[in-house]
């Protein structure tokens, strides 16, 4: 792989991310760059797309609740909105083929299998942006991935459906896979807690893929399932957390690939950007059929808006087609340009959706159901005086302190309900809740407590629920956790008290020692 094209990605990440935008749209920059000038292997970069690529679902998988598909508003939403888009995305598609002679097509049937390549939205978008955000375990993201997962089975259902090769009949062997979840557990817990765990993880995915591609069958899928083995166990939370870095390394091939396709002509720039204006649509049908399903407007619109795009998975599906003679190169060219401007256009949604939210709320809820779901209806705190909001380990730490010194007066949040429901069986006073709910806040009274200490590991997080603190007129002791030197000093800046987690863990060990040695 030329290292130009590595220093292109990062030069372009490095500028986008000055003006606060994702480094991805960098990548794909860098990618049409690359291409242009003739430098890099497309070989190399589909090898490290598709790792890449694999590497997300399993991790999608670790973290996956499986009931959570289950729930209508995931698997309706989904089915109802495919349904939607590919009505209205056909016509478009079916004039641009009639007008531009370039585009045309010789059966009726590429018209609907571009339509269903273009109703998906990007996994690898959705998932970047919530673990940018810190927003990986709340229900609006729960919902979206959900979503995504649910798409990516029809997906995988289509190229079974249109492979060459047909599914091996020894494949039923696969049902059996659920068997082999002690063993795969127990190398997980065997492989301790540095290099080989990642290693561990990325073998079972890449394993997996390799195993599931044996009997002709998509390996991404094999990927996902090896994910959902391994989660909700003990150690997959730190699978998880481990991985991430090197999943996001490998999906900068992903976001350079797309800028390979090359650039298109001016007819299939036109048809490219028509298409890419529809994405516009696509959350605002997502509102209404979340809300349809008594999820809250705030949900509802979070979860439209890291939607809000095209998907890499529809390219996989058009190149399908392309193969199977049923669509034309220029049509997979003007898919992924369509794809990489849909891109462009839900980055700034995206980044501003808390505030877009904020000032639009007022008009969004009056769309809300009066009925809700039951996790969606705002718990109370109580005569809770002292909030604790993220009871990871930190959190955790914080919460046995303080309740230690301040009995009855403590609560603890977190937005994951089963780390409630494992912490109420303690006798740990706590509640289910997005820190970064303004209507939680709002209901709640937060600005009436006196001390609140933020122990979330994500900063951007951390900082939306101080300004949103600031917002709602809180003036009392607000404590944050913070990891680096530059974000205490914002922090600080911010009028917080600032805890660097790196920085005092050696004054924390000290004091301890000397404690317990005081004790004895």
């Amino acid at each position: 792989m030329d290292a130009i094209i590595i220093l292109l990605a990062l030069v372009a990440g490095l500028i986008f991310r000055r003006f606060n935008y994702p480094p991805l749209l960098g990548y794909l920059l860098a990618g049409f760059a690359a291409h242009e000038i003739g430098v890099g292997n497309i070989d190399v970069i589909t090898v490290l797309a598709d790792i890449g690529i694999l590497l997300l679902l399993f991790t999608i998988g670790l973290k996956l609740n499986i009931r959570q598909l289950a729930a209508p508003y995931v698997w309706g939403a989904a089915s109802l909105h495919m349904i939607i888009a590919v009505l209205l995305t056909a016509p478009v598609i079916m004039a641009a083929g009639y007008w531009m002679p370039a585009l045309e097509f010789t059966e009726s049937v590429s018209v609907w299998a571009l339509a269903f390549a273009l109703s998906f939205s990007s996994t690898v978008f959705a998932v970047k942006i919530f673990d940018e955000r810190g927003e990986s375990a709340a229900l609006h993201a729960s919902i979206a991935i959900g979503i995504l997962i649910i798409q990516d089975l029809f997906a995988v259902g289509y190229l079974v459906f249109t492979a060459e090769k047909s599914i091996e009949p020894t494949a039923v062997i696969l049902l059996a896979l659920p068997l082999i979840r002690p063993l795969l557990l127990y190398l997980q817990r065997v492989s301790g807690h540095g290099e080989l765990l990642v290693l561990f993880g990325v073998v079972a995915a890449l394993g997996a893929a390799e195993l599931f591609e044996l009997f002709n069958l998509k390996g991404g899928l094999g990927a996902l399932l090896f994910g959902i083995l391994l989660g909700n166990s003990e150690r997959s939370n730190e699978l998880y957390k481990n991985l991430l870095n090197l999943k996001d390394l490998f999906l900068i091939g992903f976001f350079l690939q797309i800028g390979y396709y090359g650039l298109p002509s001016i007819e299939m720039l036109i048809v490219a950007f028509t298409l890419a204006l529809l994405v516009f649509i696509r959350p605002v049908i997502y509102y209404f059929l979340l809300v349809a399903f008594k999820v809250r407007s705030r949900t509802a619109f979070l979860s439209g808006i890291a939607l809000f795009n095209y998907s890499e998975f529809g390219l996989i599906v058009a190149a399908i087609a392309v193969s199977n003679g049923i669509l034309s190169t220029e049509w997979l060219t003007t898919l992924a340009l369509a794809v990489s401007i849909s891109f462009f256009i839900s980055t700034p949604f995206n980044t501003r959706v808390h505030s877009l939210f904020s000032k639009n709320h007022q008009y969004l809820e009056r769309f809300e159901r009066k009925e809700r779901l039951e996790q969606e209806k705002i718990p109370s705190i109580g005569n809770a005086k002292i909030i604790v909001l993220g009871l990871g380990r930190v959190g955790y730490g914080a919460y046995m302190a303080l309740d230690e010194k301040f009995k009855g007066m403590v609560i603890g949040i977190d937005e994951q309900q089963s780390v409630i429901d494992e912490y109420r069986e303690q006798g740990i006073n706590c509640i289910c809740a997005d820190a970064n709910d303004y209507e939680f806040w709002n209901q709640s009274h937060l600005e009436d407590c006196d001390k609140i200490f933020v122990c979330l590991s994500n900063h951007k997080e951390n900082m939306y629920i101080v300004n949103l603190a600031r917002e709602m007129g809180y003036k009392n002791v607000l404590a944050v956790v913070s990891q680096f030197t530059d974000e205490q000093k914002e922090l600080e800046e911010h009028g917080c008290i600032s805890f660097n987690l790196f920085a005092e863990a050696g004054h924390g060990f000290a004091d301890h020692v000397l404690t317990e040695l005081q004790s004895k």
